[in-house]
């Protein structure tokens, strides 16, 4: 490779909102002490529980500062635009980057989503099948598209330069960030506005899901005997990521690097996992990031809590760490923020990276006691941590795998 293809790939700058709450600091606080958003839904849906975000998907007085004539071109916004653009102007200040020039024409936008505006889809099939309307609402199209978010994000901001959306249900966010650390990597920009949305909790998709058999009664348990299935969140996480050249040069905030990302396809089974395809995707991303597999490192786990993607995930980790696993420490922050589907790969990095970044491992919540069948270094209280390096993996229907490898400034 070129220096400019080996270029590293700094984080400047975060934003998040979840059932913990709005905001990097409420989210990083909540999960931190302990503290779950698993709770039940109101109103009342088919499964009964969710992390949900209190307030919903905000309001305009979010978008303080953002020009009026650009807020509305925005048109009808579903609630995973709205999160994501709650997200995404959180990171893009934290970044020091409103108003910069580097946003015009230097700057990419990547977003995952496992799924579209399904609030706009669910209202658009009540007013058709529920009250037998001949029509829905003339903005139906554009607030449901997958790639909504993205654009609004872009009309927002003024980025004129690549921007598109990336699915591959849950691991989106997270081949999200691996892909846009690449399009930093080759030179085709300086920065990207990268991660992930979704806003799944309707009646439809909640129905889906409850069909499917995965989620859980009570809550998520990661790992833990007992444990009955997944429980769905909402929300987005966003991360601005820079070459370092252009974040040195402006002096840019640094929290630390996404130094390797490795994706495979299980290309076996459309929802049941496979070792060697998520053992793979582990490994890969070690080599691109050159980290060897004996540096202690923050391994913040998939863990949906349910039945045959904890084991799977448990072998692969024996399988890739071997007799080096005890100098890990594994979390599972879902057990706090629920499974956010298309954004919970940037969601799990994000708060990963704030981890290392205190010295501090969040606790995995709701455990009952050990699974033998998933013996594994977690972290069950609150714990002092030292390593400089997080691998954060993201497994999805389909067999879809992503890993990413990030290290402390």
């Amino acid at each position: 490779m070129t220096d400019r293809q080996n270029r590293r790939v700094l984080v400047t700058g975060m934003g998040c909102v979840s059932g913990l709450g709005r905001g990097v600091a409420a989210n990083w606080q909540r999960l931190r002490d302990g503290d779950g958003a698993i709770r039940p839904l109101v109103p009342p849906a088919p499964s009964g529980i969710a992390a949900w975000i209190e307030g919903g998907p905000g309001d305009s007085a979010r978008f303080a500062g953002i020009d009026a004539q650009r807020l509305r071109r925005l048109g009808r916004l579903d609630p995973i635009s709205a999160f994501a653009i709650e997200a995404a102007l959180e990171a893009v200040a934290d970044a020091g980057l409103p108003e910069h020039p580097s946003l015009a024409h230097l700057t990419a936008i990547l977003l995952g989503c496992g799924s579209g505006g399904n609030a706009t889809i669910d209202a658009g099939y009540e007013r058709l099948f529920g009250r037998d309307e001949a029509r829905v609402h003339p903005q139906s199209i554009p607030s449901s598209m997958i790639t909504a978010p993205a654009a609004h994000i872009a009309i927002l901001l003024g980025v004129h330069g690549p921007v598109f959306t990336l699915s591959s249900a849950c691991a989106s966010s997270a081949h999200a960030l691996g892909e846009a650390m690449h399009m930093i990597r080759s030179g085709r920009v300086d920065v990207v506005i990268a991660g992930g949305a979704e806003a799944c909790l309707t009646r439809g998709s909640m129905a889906g899901w409850q069909s499917l058999g995965v989620l859980a009664p009570d809550t998520c348990r990661p790992f833990s005997r007992d444990r009955g299935g997944m429980v769905l969140g909402e929300g987005a996480a966003v991360l601005v990521l820079e070459s370092e050249r252009h974040a040195l040069a402006r002096g840019a905030h640094v929290y630390g690097e996404l130094a390797g990302y490795g994706a495979t396809s299980d290309a076996s089974h459309i929802t049941a996992p496979n070792t060697a395809g998520i053992a793979a995707a582990l490994r890969t991303a070690h080599e691109d990031a050159g980290t060897a597999f004996d540096v202690p490192a923050l391994i913040s786990a998939h863990g949906t809590g349910t039945a045959l993607n904890d084991v799977a995930e448990t072998t692969a980790l024996h399988e890739v760490y071997a007799a080096d696993l005890p100098r890990h420490r594994v979390i599972a922050t879902k057990s706090a923020h629920g499974h956010m589907i298309g954004a919970t790969g940037a969601m799990e990095f994000l708060l990963g990276m704030v981890a290392l970044n205190e010295g501090v491992a969040p606790p995995i919540l709701n455990y009952l006691g050990a699974d033998p069948d998933c013996e594994l270094p977690l972290v069950l209280e609150r714990e002092n941590i030292s390593p400089d390096v997080l691998i954060s993996s993201s497994f999805a229907f389909g067999g879809l795998n992503a890993v990413l490898v990030g290290k402390r400034a």
